[in-house]
């Protein structure tokens, strides 16, 4: 990421999360979350040039139907689709228009209205783009009778397992820990603290390898954020306390298929490089990092995010947990918000969530769930498929 103009983040929205079928539609979501964002920010929706809207299940389009009630004033809407990373693909987008100047003052929106149950295809009249994963998956893990995802990311944990002798209580403290952070969060779904005995004794989906409460269930909900650069911010008079110091999206290496090891398939080396570049742009490392939002859609996939981002030594994850490295008090807290197995995890909305907690807790305004000090943070959102955006962002 060259560094033209700086990057500020202005304004952030997002609205409670809610259990499919219980939300309001994704275009209501969607504006709402905008005129929140717009509000924080203290800007006029004319002063948007350009909207990024990322959604995944919802016709072409969408991004219009969410934004045309909050102001049609023919800027550029651009609809973006990137699986589970959809959230942090618009921002992506977002903060490349601004850092290149070809705009001022951008919007970044995501949403989503789920179904409930296990995540499927939408198209299964054609190829899907999962073959290869599926091929692999098939080959290491087996029992095709298991959704699609918990396939995926139990194979991950159940790689981990293997390898470095984890134990499945690792993944339920890393789930009860998320409890303890989204008792604080008034836009998290699921509230109640549970313990890692509770997770352990919820229903097995897995032999040996998941419990219920350790996988995030789909749910609806929207967050947006105003972009604009520093320049813009300040000739204006709007918030410039934090600022986007590096941000790196990285898609698929050939070791995601030839490495034989799940936790490949999952993304680990996407994480990884992307993670590399961002410290390297920003000039840091990961002991210099405060607070973290990363994607857990499965407990199992924090434990493994944890190695790739570098917040611990390749094989340490257990130890970092079990020393409460994670959490208040420790080296870095990860997922102050309760993280998406708290929130869920509407796929469009998720990466927006991610930024819109971060800013406040780099603005100092997260409230109880406030990580003391904090002036560096670091959002991961993963999407199978596969792309994985990582964002450094530091307080001015």
């Amino acid at each position: 990421m060259s560094q033209s103009q700086k990057v500020v983040v202005a304004g952030v929205g997002m609205i409670p999360f809610a259990k499919p079928g219980a939300s309001e539609p994704y275009h209501v979501m969607g504006e709402k979350a905008t005129r929140q964002a717009l509000q924080d920010a203290g800007v006029d929706y004319r002063a948007i040039e350009q909207a990024f809207v990322g959604y995944v299940y919802g016709d072409s389009t969408c991004g219009q139907r969410a934004l045309y009630p909050v102001g049609m004033t023919g800027i550029p809407i651009l609809n973006v689709n990137n699986n589970c990373s959809t959230g942090s693909s618009a921002l992506f987008l977002a903060r490349q228009a601004v850092q290149a100047g070809a705009a001022e003052c951008v919007l970044a929106l995501g949403f989503e209205q789920m179904q409930p149950g296990a995540i499927k295809a939408a198209f299964p009249d054609r190829p899907t783009p999962f073959e290869q994963f599926d091929q692999v998956t098939d080959e290491l893990v087996g029992h095709p009778e298991i959704p699609l995802a918990l396939r995926y990311f139990g194979g991950a944990g159940k790689a981990h397992m293997d390898k470095y002798g984890t134990k499945l209580e690792t993944f339920a403290a890393i789930r009860a820990k998320a409890s303890r952070h989204a008792v604080n969060n008034p836009l998290a779904l699921f509230r109640k603290e549970v313990s890692v005995d509770d997770v352990m004794a919820s229903p097995v989906m897995w032999e040996g390898v998941m419990t219920r409460l350790m996988a995030c269930p789909p749910t609806c909900g929207a967050a947006a954020a105003v972009i604009c650069s520093e320049a813009y911010a300040k000739k204006h008079g709007l918030n410039r306390q934090v600022r986007i110091a590096a941000q790196a999206m990285t898609t698929d290496f050939p070791s995601t298929f030839e490495a034989h090891d799940m936790m490949r398939v999952v993304g680990y080396d996407m994480a990884k490089e992307a993670g590399r570049k961002v410290y390297e742009a920003a000039g840091i490392g990961p002991k210099d990092i405060d607070v973290v939002e990363l994607h857990d859609c499965f407990a199992q996939n924090e434990l493994i995010t944890y190695e790739s981002l570098g917040l611990c030594p390749e094989g340490g994850a257990e130890k970092f947990v079990r020393d409460g490295d994670n959490t208040y008090g420790g080296k870095v807290v990860t997922n102050p918000s309760g993280g998406l197995l708290s929130k869920g995890h509407p796929l469009g909305a998720t990466g927006l969530a991610q930024c819109y907690e971060l800013t406040h807790q780099l603005r100092g305004t997260a409230e109880q769930r406030q990580v003391k000090g904090a002036r560096t943070a670091l959002q991961h959102n993963l999407g199978l498929g596969g792309a994985c955006v990582v964002t450094l962002y530091q307080a001015a």
